[in-house]
């Protein structure tokens, strides 16, 4: 039997170390899900919704490196599209798949026609179409190396015609390349960064996800330099664990202590971060900059030096240079009060709350204490994302996922089945808001359908908590975020997970000691406070005023109630506020 060109697709997918594609699998995409069936080397992962493959995809490569997912003609497409934006955005290398109408068709307004070129132009690094079997190979090898090397996503058009004809063999390379060159910046720029370093005695390191994998390095440079170091939340479980040094995150769902440090300080040195909230960054002091992409060095702060290099390699070449400082009083200072800014944060899991209004602090305290060392967790955006970010801690062995550039609801179920599939011995507990999983609630069925022991742990507020919250700081009263929703206990029954609902402070713990224990899929359905706030690192006078006014609205508008309950659920914030 001749090789067609959907097995030659699948064979050079499968030497590029791709394990698995998440699609839905029809008409255009039939050749390739035949030849996947045949070849035995790669995983079919059928899911409901093309984008939960593409969350679990983008998942996967974030965690090993590289994966696909696949849509079928028009309406496949368009799914994709959320799930790809948020795997290109977090610089995850996919390779999208996107089969289409016959060739005979194109142009003519077929049915189920899409211009692939222009739908996924947005969210790509690399975006082609095949239209004869000689382009096909030549394509895939180049949107290989693009999604590796430029970090994103690869997409590459094919027509369900093409892919049944044979393949044909081309005479430039089909394997695939992955140098990791050492990038450094010149003995110049690291002569007078040090320089200027030692110039300073307040200094503050803050690190991006860039800085994954220098922690040892940035521990080192801390140390000598007697500074503190603070994170964002993509690189909170790579520079928080074993660093004596770190006073927290920073950021919309960053901490005060951090916020504080970078503030106090007279010299910040940004590591491998694209930081987007400028408001969170001062301007009253020197800032250094050191990233692997020149053109993003300056958009987020006005920096004063700007290095090109990979932060492991840059600081490996700094240390030597940078004397080791004798002035702790900075750094003395900013620990004592993060010391603080801890204890304070631990009474809030020290009140449980109440019946139906259990707080989401208790929780995730909980889900941290009883959760493995290597854990991979996903985080829905929204409130989930903020008790994920403040009371999961780093072990250097657990690893978070969420939608941290491109902010979509949604995403925290199917990247935990990404999670699961690459990595199948490890725990995987995905933080889930009531609205996220509402929205891709059927895919709960693929973690069953592939028994993946994936545990999903529903913050259920009845609410969308976030958007409530910007409502109210907004002086507006919340209107439109309640949500009406089944009971998820027996959803995840039917779907045939084990399910729990804790409606009690008193039976969390043993409900996610159960979950976890479970040999399967599990959810945890727990009924937290609705009027549980996220309070930011600063809180400005006009926030304060706005949440008066929101307030004053609802009373106006005879929801005393919910202003009570508000007040109630929140009183632990008061001593934030003075």
């Amino acid at each position: 039997m001749a090789k067609t060109v959907a097995d030659q697709l699948v064979e050079m997918l499968v030497n590029a170390g791709i394990k698995r594609i998440y699609a839905v699998t029809g008409d255009s995409l039939n050749e390739v899900n035949d030849s996947v069936r045949r070849s035995g080397k790669i995983q079919w992962i059928h899911v409901r919704h093309e984008e939960a493959g593409a969350y679990a995809a983008a998942a996967e490569a974030e965690l090993t490196g590289i994966a696909c997912c696949a849509g079928s003609s028009g309406p496949g497409h368009v799914h994709l599209i959320n799930g790809l934006y948020d795997a290109h955005r977090s610089g995850a290398p996919v390779i999208a798949i996107a089969s289409t109408i016959a060739t005979t068709e194109f142009g003519t307004e077929y049915f189920q026609e899409t211009n692939t070129l222009k739908l996924f132009a947005d969210c790509s690094h690399y975006n082609q179409i095949a239209t004869t079997p000689k382009q096909l190979p030549r394509m895939l090898q180049g949107a290989i190396q693009a999604a590796l090397h430029k970090k994103g996503v690869a997409v590459v058009g094919l027509p369900g015609d093409i892919t049944g004809m044979d393949a044909e063999e081309i005479t430039t390379a089909t394997q695939n390349f992955n140098p990791i060159p050492v990038i450094k910046p010149s003995d110049a720029d690291l002569s007078n960064l040090a320089s200027v370093l030692g110039q300073h005695k307040k200094i503050t390191i803050f690190c991006g996800i860039g800085a994954a994998d220098a922690h040892d390095e940035v521990v080192a440079l801390s140390q000598k330099l007697h500074a503190t170091v603070a994170y964002s939340f993509r690189a909170k479980m790579d520079i928080q664990h074993h660093n004596p040094n770190e006073v927290g995150m920073t950021g919309l769902l960053g901490i005060p202590s951090a916020y504080q440090s970078m503030h106090h300080s007279d010299l910040i040195l940004l590591l491998g971060t694209d930081f987007p909230y400028a408001n969170f960054i001062p301007t009253d002091c020197t800032i250094a900059q050191v990233d692997t992409k020149p053109e993003r060095i300056g958009r987020r702060a006005n920096v004063d030096i700007g290095l090109c290099g990979s932060v492991k390699d840059t600081l490996q070449a700094l240390l030597p240079l940078v004397n080791q400082s004798t002035n702790d009083k900075f750094l003395r200072e900013q620990l004592e009060f993060y010391a603080e800014v801890k204890k304070k944060m631990h009474t809030y899991v020290e009140d449980t709350g109440d019946t139906d209004k259990i707080h989401p602090e208790y929780v995730s305290h909980c889900i941290d204490e009883l959760a493995d060392d290597d854990t991979i967790f996903t985080v829905d955006t929204g409130m989930s994302c903020v008790w994920g970010a403040r009371y999961i801690n780093a072990t250097g062995k657990r690893k978070m996922l969420g939608s941290f550039n491109h902010g979509s609801m949604a995403n925290a179920m199917p990247q935990a089945i990404g999670a699961s599939l690459a990595f199948p011995g490890r725990q995987v507990v995905a933080f889930c808001g009531d609205g996220g999983l509402s929205m891709l609630l059927g895919d709960l069925a693929t973690i069953t359908q592939y028994k993946l022991p994936v545990k999903i742990i529903v913050f259920n507020n009845r609410s969308l908590g976030m958007v409530k919250l910007e409502m109210e700081v907004a002086g507006l009263p919340d209107w439109q975020t309640d949500m009406h929703n089944p009971d998820f206990m027996l959803v995840a029954q039917a779907m045939g997970m084990k399910g729990f609902t804790v409606n009690e402070p008193t039976g969390v713990k043993a409900a996610i000691q159960a979950a976890f224990q479970h040999d399967g899929p599990a959810l945890v359905n727990i009924m937290t406070d609705p009027n549980a706030l996220a309070m930011p690192p600063k809180i400005e006078f006009k926030q304060v005023k706005g949440m008066a006014l929101s307030m004053s609205k609802l009373i106006l508008n005879g929801e005393m109630n919910e202003v009570l309950d508000t007040v109630k659920a929140n009183y632990k914030h008061i001593k934030d506020i003075l």
